[in-house]
């Protein structure tokens, strides 16, 4: 049996457990398997073979590895709680000023206070909510 066949199976066998274990490192070593069928296909000597297969694996851990683990580590960011009342917008239900009033947020009511104490809404105007006190949201 030629070799690139051989390779094409350790490519293959490296490629089940990839789909079992979901580690990514079998799937950089499956390409380098794959590779190495691709020389021994062009008719390279065995050493040329697992010195290809080697090189691409080492390089695709060396490179690909950190920026596929750092995707991953980062993911989508998912605002909850209070975290994702900050920037919305409401509507004022009750004049708000730096002393206090009320804002419709969400379908709720909330007590507000003006960010800039000097600065007052009237109801019906939009206001946008900069930060959570406690039970009081801030708005601009």
């Amino acid at each position: 049996m030629d070799s690139w066949i051989w390779w094409l199976l350790v490519a293959v066998g490296l490629g089940i457990p990839l789909v079992i274990t979901t580690m990514p490192e079998l799937a950089m070593f499956a390409v380098g398997a794959l590779f190495a069928a691709g020389v021994a296909g062009l008719g390279a000597d065995v050493v040329w073979q697992v010195l290809t297969f080697v090189a691409v694996s080492v390089a695709q851990l060396v490179v690909v590895r950190p920026i596929a683990y750092r995707a991953m580590r980062k993911g989508p960011q998912i605002r909850m709680g209070i975290e994702a009342l900050k920037g919305a917008t409401a509507v004022v239900a009750e004049k708000v000023d730096g002393e206090g009033g009320r804002i419709k947020l969400n379908g709720e009511i909330w007590s507000a206070r003006a960010l800039h104490p000097e600065q007052v809404y009237q109801p019906g105007e939009q206001v946008d909510v900069v930060e959570i006190q406690g039970a009081t949201a801030l708005v601009v």
